[in-house]
């Protein structure tokens, strides 16, 4: 998974949480019915055949199933209004889908991995697979792929990490199948252990591919930083704004797929606190209209002007005492 899908450009235009859960729904949707038939024709046709490798992928389709109800659940709940309970929106609810999602993946992949070792060990008791499995595979392995791009195309559309995490779901599942048909071939050709060992190597690739997952999530549910770039391009945006003299210190922590800054602005100390007041709140206008920044507090602080520094400083008047 490379969750630089998401920035191309940051300063792409930002997103609503409805378009996000309505693009989630309609991809997730079509992910559902690509995913109700492969699983099916992936395990009857692996237990007809009698390839266990092609029961795995079944599984691993399965687990899909589940994955894209998780995605449903989170886009429903992310798209919520803030209230007082949770003044900065529900966007994190996208995050623990991520993190459910890594977890679902690394069960599945465990499972697999115990089942292909225990073949392994009797390796008398592989059988012979039968060919019709080889043409499953190949359906499979094209269906997955279209649904992958189809998927991830959505996802950088509203920029969503968690679409992102689920195309990225079904591209593991296209890889998968292309080891299964590898499988399939070896035991076709001679060889029945490929079949379990196609069967080990999906199991550890589901399993590696959950553990990226929940530990992204994990990451960004301690509030992590946004990466370099997208800061530097959000310190861009304050300092251009006219009466900003400096930035410093813009820290920033992901809220889903969106941002929450903390920056100082530095203004013209000889200016009004009004005046002050009126250019922090252009520069945190002009950040929510170019990022996909979702609340910016900024904190004002006083400038000098260099010119000023020498400048003779008022004399007070003399205090006369009787």
């Amino acid at each position: 998974m490379n969750y630089n899908d998401l920035a191309d450009d940051p300063e792409d235009a930002r997103h609503s949480p409805q378009e996000r859960a309505t693009a989630a729904s309609r991809s997730t949707w079509v992910s559902v019915a690509v995913n109700i038939v492969l699983s099916a024709t992936q395990i009857s046709a692996g237990i007809l055949s009698k390839s266990q490798a092609l029961v795995a992928d079944g599984i691993h389709s399965l687990s899909d199933l589940v994955s894209d109800f998780v995605v449903l659940f989170a886009g429903h709940h992310s798209k919520k209004d803030a209230d007082t309970d949770h003044p900065y929106g529900h966007q994190r609810f996208e995050t623990a889908a991520s993190l459910a999602l890594g977890v679902i993946l690394l069960a599945v992949g465990a499972g697999m991995l115990w089942s292909a070792v225990g073949k392994l060990q009797s390796p008398e008791t592989v059988p012979q697979v039968h060919a019709s499995a080889l043409w499953v595979v190949g359906g499979a392995l094209i269906a997955k792929e279209l649904l992958f791009r189809y998927m991830l195309a959505a996802a950088k559309r509203v920029k969503s990490s968690m679409l992102v995490a689920n195309a990225w779901h079904a591209r593991s599942d296209a890889a998968s199948s292309l080891v299964v048909g590898i499988g399939i071939i070896g035991n076709l050709a001679g060889y029945p252990i490929l079949d379990p060992i196609a069967a080990l190597i999906v199991g550890f690739m589901v399993a590696r591919m959950g553990w990226s997952f929940g530990w992204d999530a994990m990451h960004d549910l301690m509030d992590r930083a946004v990466d370099e770039q997208e800061v530097e391009a959000i310190r861009r945006t304050l300092i251009e704004t006219p009466g900003v003299s400096d930035v410093h210190d813009v820290r920033t922590r992901k809220m889903g797929d969106m941002i929450v800054v903390d920056a100082h602005i530095e203004v013209d100390a000889l200016i009004t606190v009004e005046a002050g007041h009126d250019i922090a709140v252009e520069a945190r206008q002009r950040v929510l209209r170019r990022h996909r920044v979702l609340n910016l507090m900024t904190h004002v602080d006083p400038w000098k002007r260099p010119d000023l520094d020498h400048a003779p400083q008022p004399q007070s008047a003399p205090v006369i005492t009787p």
